[in-house]
């Protein structure tokens, strides 16, 4: 596939929402592809969405793609620049008696997938291009604002050698009076939702420790793209004392890849859970999380898949001694891979143009004030509440868990 670069390119933007045929309900983190092409986009939490197409690409197609739908395929020549409404047609199958070698226990099933991270998985150093957005909010009003365009020097998976990430350009808005002086910040930046590529970073969740702590079954399984797929559940075994995760695995019936993931960290231990998340308070200020829901999508090239986009929400609660009502803040970290191209190691990066692990993107940002910043990068829709996404995804989560 070509890569096109973005910095001067013309092209044409094209906006509207992606809903179920049957329902009408908006799809949350659907994709967008441009056909033939490396460039895609993904929608917010309402279901909106924004591509921006290349002229050169004006008689191509888009791709159109949600977990458990029918892919559609549009000529970009049919859509108008603003209000396209893309209907998604649900599949549901049975993978029982489709493969007869299907497995029988979950939990191998999974083991299987993270040893073939080197095999299912782009095995050649890439450059990728990814949009990245950052929101604080307290209650549901704005509070802060980032968003940047980095470069992800991304490492094969068996390589064992980590990411960089090179920051490109980046703005914010920032109104620390509605944060109530209490400055939330969110540590980690693009690497928080990097962090969340289970199979380039399985570390995190299912180390070879951890992984005797789950307990792991089948559900009802599901499509992506058309291709079937077995849907794993897992949480953390009955008298396990440290907050671990729970959640789905959407896993390839094929190649056993895993595809997506949506999980959440249990909160039940609010100073457990304080310790792990929360890096520094003030004195006088108690701070603990209430949600944590992470997600991951990965998309395919050539048979091979590859880390397309990572979602963290979080929500806390801050206590200061002395005021009667606490504050109730949600965290949105996001990013997408809107490019990317082979060949890039990032190894020329120089260890200073390195984005450090601990940044905190919204004290490297500048201003928010040019309509016109991004130019044809492609950036996910601004959503209208953070509070409604966390409530959207965990939703769907609870609803898969039926």
């Amino acid at each position: 596939m070509k890569n096109y670069p973005q910095d001067s390119l013309l092209f044409k933007e094209y906006k509207g929402v992606i809903i179920d045929d049957k329902t009408g309900d908006e799809l949350v983190f659907a994709t967008l592809t441009i056909e033939d092409t490396n460039i895609s986009s993904i929608t917010n939490s309402e279901g909106e969405f924004a591509l921006k197409v290349p002229d050169s690409l004006s008689s191509s197609s888009v791709l159109v793609s949600f977990l458990g739908y029918k892919e559609r395929k549009i000529p970009i020549s049919s859509l108008q620049e603003r209000e396209n409404e893309i209907s998604l047609i649900p599949v549901s199958i049975e993978l029982m008696g489709i493969d007869v070698t299907a497995p029988k226990d979950a939990l191998e099933l999974v083991k299987r997938m993270i040893k073939k991270k080197g095999d299912n998985y782009i095995e050649f150093p890439v450059k990728m291009t990814a949009f990245y957005r950052e929101t604080i909010k307290k209650r549901n009003r704005d509070a802060s604002l980032s968003e940047a365009v980095a470069y992800i020097y991304k490492q094969p998976n068996s390589s064992g050698k980590k990411d960089y990430i090179e920051l490109y350009k980046s703005r914010k808005s920032t109104d620390y009076h509605r944060l109530d002086t209490v400055a939330l910040k969110l540590q980690g930046g693009p690497f928080t939702p990097l962090y969340v590529d289970i199979m380039k970073y399985p570390e995190y969740i299912f180390t070879e420790d951890l992984i005797k702590h789950y307990d792991f079954k089948f559900t009802t399984s599901t499509t992506i793209n058309e291709e079937p797929v077995y849907v794993v559940s897992f949480k953390q075994k009955e008298g396990v004392i440290d907050p671990l995760f729970y959640g789905k695995l959407y896993i390839s019936s094929k190649s056993e890849a895993l595809m997506s993931a949506v999980f959440n960290l249990n909160v039940d231990n609010k100073e457990l859970v304080s310790d792990l998340l929360v890096r520094s308070k003030p004195n006088g200020i108690d701070a603990y999380p209430t949600e944590a829901l992470y997600r991951v999508d990965y998309r395919i090239n050539d048979g091979k898949y590859y880390y397309g986009y990572g979602n963290v929400q979080l929500a806390f609660v801050v206590d200061r001694k002395g005021k009667l009502f606490n504050s109730k803040y949600f965290v949105s970290s996001e990013m997408a891979i809107t490019d990317w191209e082979e060949g890039e190691a990032g190894k020329d990066l120089r260890y200073r143009d390195r984005m450090k692990s601990s940044i905190i993107i919204v004290d490297e940002a500048s201003g928010f004030s040019d309509p016109e910043f991004w130019g044809a990068y492609n950036v996910i829709e601004p959503e209208k509440s953070i509070e409604s996404a966390i409530n959207k995804i965990q939703k769907q989560l609870e609803r898969d868990s039926d």
